[in-house]
C-alpha cells in the first residue's frame, strides 16, 4: 500500500472543496438547516485560507517546518495570519461593518 494520497491536497483541490462546501451550505440554508449551513461556511473559509497558503508554496522547495505545522489547524485566525491576510482583513473590517460582523460569526 502506497503512503501517497490518491489525490494530493493542493491549491486546485482546496479551491474545489471551497466551492463544494459553499454549494452544500446553500442547499442546507434553503432547507432550514441553519446550524449545519453555518458549520459548512466555516469549513469553506478554512479551505479557502488553506488554498491561499498552498499558492505561496513553490513546487520544488523543501517546506518550512513551522509554516507547515501552522497550516494543519482549524483555527481560522491562525490560518489567516499564516496566509498573510490578517492585516488586509483587519483594515477591511474597520470600514465594512457587515464584513466585521460576518467574520466574527464565521471565526467564532
Amino acid at each position: 500500500m502506497s503512503s501517497k494520497l490518491a489525490n494530493p491536497l493542493n491549491r486546485r483541490l482546496l479551491q474545489e472543496l471551497t466551492r463544494e462546501r459553499v454549494r452544500d451550505a446553500r442547499a442546507l440554508l434553503q432547507n432550514g438547516r441553519y446550524a449545519a449551513a453555518h458549520y459548512l461556511c466555516g469549513y469553506a473559509v478554512e479551505c479557502a485560507l488553506k488554498a491561499c497558503l498552498a499558492k505561496a508554496t513553490n513546487k520544488h522547495d523543501f517546506p518550512d517546518l513551522e509554516a507547515t505545522k501552522a497550516a494543519y489547524t482549524h483555527n481560522l485566525e491562525n490560518l489567516l495570519g499564516s496566509a498573510g491576510l490578517k492585516s488586509a482583513l483587519d483594515n477591511a473590517r474597520k470600514t465594512n461593518n457587515a464584513l466585521d460582523v460576518n467574520w466574527t460569526t464565521v471565526r467564532d
